[in-house]
């Protein structure tokens, strides 16, 4: 199984490949778009700018690939900034179109509802999360968590909530995507058993 990374210059892509030798599983960091069709299985990964990583997306040709591979029908997963840019727009320093896989958007929390916690929400948190397969093996773990915004959707996309002030959305998944909010490469035996679980979807 060839499990690819997407390197689209937002973030060190180093965590995540490392995460994925320590459950035993190769794992090759993509830089060009026509190596995305020949994965079997797709990481987009991400800190930083939603724009910026739109324009990076756009101008190498990796988001028409990515969509490419979406329609094929094979997994997909969107980590961070990765699940932010599934949906439509982003609030990020105005407004900003998504690749669109996921109906909804991404919005900066509310400070008022948030109330004395500080943001960025930074930390380990709970992911309370509902019956998927990638939770398989586990009860609602704390997970690692970096960002100042998140993602407001359907309920029908929903795999996972967590709390910083108030609920809002950790975990989505739309038929072959999934996204998470948390770093699962950052979050230790929890995070890992989430790729584990990734690596064994459809087999």
């Amino acid at each position: 199984m060839k499990i690819g990374i997407v390197d689209y210059n937002m973030g060190n892509l180093a965590s995540v490949k490392n995460a994925f030798d320590k459950i035993g599983v190769k794992a090759d960091i993509i830089k060009k778009s026509d190596e995305i069709k020949n994965c079997d299985k797709l990481i987009l990964p991400g800190v930083g700018a939603f724009g910026d990583a739109m324009e990076h997306l756009n101008s190498s040709g990796m988001d028409e690939a990515i969509r490419d591979f979406v329609k094929s029908g094979k997994y997909m997963l969107g980590v961070c900034l990765g699940m932010q840019l599934l949906f439509e727009s982003s609030d990020e320093f105005g407004e900003n179109k998504g690749l669109g896989f996921i109906e909804g958007k991404v919005v900066y929390f509310n400070r008022k509802r948030v109330g004395e916690h500080k943001i960025p929400h930074m930390g380990w948190n709970k992911l309370f999360h509902k019956n998927s397969s990638l939770f398989k093996g586990l009860n609602n773990p704390y997970l690692y968590f970096v960002h100042s915004l998140h993602a407001v959707c359907d309920e029908k996309y929903v795999i996972g909530k967590t709390v910083y002030g108030y609920e809002f959305v950790s975990a989505v998944n739309k038929d072959n995507i999934f996204g998470f909010q948390p770093h699962p490469e950052k979050s230790h035996n929890e995070g890992l058993m989430i790729l584990k679980n990734f690596v064994e979807l459809g087999e």
